[in-house]
């Protein structure tokens, strides 16, 4: 799962394809706030921004290279905020 700024989006997106991996679904004007510090993202008067979402499906071997492309995100645009979370997948049809 990765959530960003809406204005990354497009950075998540380029990411995936280099990495080609072709699978996600993706949800924006997402709202939400950071754990630790950075604005809220809540589409309102006082918080205007918005989040992205992109639930992503990879084998194994790719997901430490994801990271570091998310990382590499981050580095530029840590002000608006990007976060990634790896779950494992049991199943699925």
């Amino acid at each position: 799962m990765i959530i960003c700024n809406m204005i990354v989006g497009d950075e998540v997106t380029e990411a995936l394809n280099r990495l080609k991996i072709r699978g996600y679904t993706q949800w924006d004007e997402v709202k939400g706030r950071g754990s630790e510090d950075g604005e809220p993202h809540m589409g309102s008067h006082t918080w205007p921004s918005l989040n992205s979402s992109f639930l992503v499906i990879v084998p194994e071997a790719k997901v430490e290279h994801l990271l570091d492309e998310v990382k590499e995100i981050e580095k530029g645009a840590r002000q608006q905020g990007i976060r990634a979370f790896v779950w494992n997948v049991e199943q699925s049809i």
